[in-house]
């Protein structure tokens, strides 16, 4: 079938807009904060066979492991998928990625045929499990880790599974709202098949079809294209996470990037292997991670569709924390996520130095916090803390976003105080915890929790209290993360980066997130960039002058420009070193 540029144009951003329309059908239907307000949400289109077609602007690192959920789906099924069925799984071991996150695939039919399917993937407040929030890193083995979903239809030719529903409801601490988010899932699923339906009957199954394959091919076509570019050669870079929670040995994340003609292979080769705490990724959420540090360095407009994997080869070794095997934990697998795309990005600046930024923040730090209130009713909070970006080849990093692998949004404090026995005391950007360089890293966010309850558990997991958040091009490092707990009598201890403990009222939990390195030599940044960082109360003058030769008259607020150059030709330029 001859291809029609301005249909497939038009194809195209319809597919864009009814998979967007999905994830605004969760964000108004859902129960949960950590849903409608932090937005850990995803959703897709695949097509009849099952590829991705289209994604929302959602959370990029769900999306790549939505293939291999797929796959297992079909695989289970094969052709007993009907009209009205939602196919649900949280097993890592069959293709989910930790038990919070609940996949539903809906099966898209017209006229008795399969056309395609509808996805949409929720962060759950809780799955049961040990702990409330059922995502501490210290759990050793996943049955630990909440309940564990196998393949299996939640809605059957459109009736509900009582049974399945049942255990659910059963089983997790806050059924209102879990179960209000799965409703919420099926009701978005609902509204792309819908949807996806109209845009079918219109061009017919067959341009259709056609159309979403070409797709495909236009996105493979397009990443092969700029891949050429590249040049040829294998590029490794080595990130850690400081620990796995029981012992002191930092964790190595090794990436060697085979850059060969069009096609790229990706091998964990060196990685730390299999812990017993719950960083374990699973292969699919590796891959994940793989294709979305990829994606954000080819061109902007190739679509965002299963295509470009294609590209790309996904090496990591067996029982490896990369590609754990059972009955290895996964509830806080984020994390190294998180560290695998730095150390991609830190090969990809080998080998694109001008399209990679320095490091952001290393990853949002997850602050669980559950209990009961004095009526016995009970609580979770899920807080996901945003962070930076590092320092650009071409401008500053950014302060107080999420990180670049995920759409996130900081819980609104009002949200916390209305919902919870909780009072936030403080939320703020933390000046000088940016690395410096001719463009400095974005500022880390601190964040205080009162706790307002008799009583609480916490689960903290941060990082990057070990390994500096790295500067690129002679940037320096970015400030590492501090905790801290406050007791009833304001004594002030500092709190390890993976922690699962019990709280008191009113004792206070403090999080001091990274600051995002620097790119270019701090003695490059111009004067005025500076002033204005100062000013701001960004940096402070001491800050200014150590690293960026930069001093302030006594009684004004400008810069001493004598005094700045004098002050900058002595200084010896600096290269990398945490600050």
């Amino acid at each position: 079938m001859k291809t029609d540029p301005i249909t497939f144009a038009v194809i195209k951003n319809a597919l864009d807009s009814i998979v967007d329309e999905v994830a605004y059908t969760v964000l108004r239907t859902a129960r949960s904060e950590i849903v409608k307000d932090v937005m850990d949400y995803s959703a897709a289109i695949c097509d009849a066979q099952g590829n991705m077609i289209a994604q929302a602007k959602t959370i990029a690192l769900h999306l790549g492991a939505v293939p291999e959920a797929m796959a297992a789906i079909r695989q289970e099924f094969g052709e007993d998928l009907h009209e009205g069925d939602a196919i649900v799984l949280n097993d890592p071991y069959q293709g989910g990625m930790h038990l919070p996150d609940i996949f539903m695939f809906t099966p898209i039919f017209l006229d008795g045929l399969l056309e395609a399917f509808s996805v949409v993937i929720c962060h759950h407040t809780d799955v049961g499990g040990r702990v409330p929030g059922s995502n501490a890193s210290d759990s050793t083995e996943i049955y630990q880790e909440g309940l564990r979903i196998p393949i299996l239809k939640y809605y059957d030719k459109g009736v509900l599974n009582h049974t399945l529903h049942k255990i659910i409801e059963r089983n997790v601490r806050v059924p209102d709202r879990v179960l209000g988010d799965l409703k919420a899932q099926q009701a978005a699923c609902h509204v792309g098949a819908r949807e996806m339906g109209k845009l079918i009957s219109k061009y017919g199954r067959d341009t259709a079809h056609h159309y979403f394959n070409e797709l495909l091919d236009y996105a493979e076509r397009m990443a092969r294209e700029d891949i050429r570019t590249w040049p040829d050669g294998t590029y490794t870079f080595t990130d850690y996470i400081d620990d796995d929670g029981f012992n002191d040995a930092p964790l190595p994340i090794t990436v060697s990037i085979t850059v060969d003609d069009d096609h790229l292979i990706v091998d964990y080769e060196g990685s730390a292997p299999q812990v017993p705490a719950a960083l374990n990724a699973t292969k699919s959420y590796t891959n994940s991670c793989t294709y979305l540090s990829v994606r954000c360095i080819l061109n902007g407009d190739i679509p965002n569709n299963e295509g470009i994997f294609r590209c790309i080869e996904v090496r990591a070794p067996e029982a490896s924390i990369l590609n754990p095997v059972m009955p290895g934990a996964c509830a806080a697998r984020a994390l190294t996520g998180y560290r695998v795309m730095d150390a991609m990005l830190g090969a990809l600046a080998k080998i694109l130095p001008d399209r990679v930024p320095a490091a952001g923040e290393g990853g949002n730090t997850v602050i669980a916090i559950g209990g009961y209130r004095p009526d016995r009713t009970p609580f979770i909070i899920v807080d996901m803390i945003c962070g930076c970006w590092g320092g650009r080849p071409d401008r500053d990093g950014v302060d107080a976003i999420t990180n670049p692998s995920q759409n996130l949004s900081n819980t609104p404090v009002e949200v916390l105080e209305r919902q919870h026995p909780i009072r936030i005391e403080d939320y703020a950007l933390i000046p000088d915890s940016c690395g410096a360089g001719q463009f400095r890293g974005g500022l880390g966010v601190r964040r205080s929790y009162r706790l307002l309850a008799p009583e609480a558990g916490l689960q903290l997991r941060s990082d990057r209290t070990k390994f500096a958040p790295y500067g690129l091009a002679e940037g320096q490092d970015g400030r590492m993360t501090f905790n801290w707990l406050v007791d009833q009598d304001g004594i002030q201890s500092t709190l390890p980066g993976k922690v699962t403990m019990p709280l008191k009222r009113n004792q206070v939990v403090i999080h001091e997130q990274a600051g995002a390195g620097g790119y270019g030599p701090a003695l490059s940044r111009d004067v005025e960039s500076v002033l204005k960082d100062i000013l701001d109360e960004k940096i402070t003058p001491g800050y200014a002058r150590k690293w960026h030769g930069v001093v302030l008259t006594p009684d004004a607020d400008d810069i001493d420009r004598d005094a700045t150059v004098k002050l900058r030709e002595s200084m010896v330029p600096r290269s990398g070193g945490a600050l």
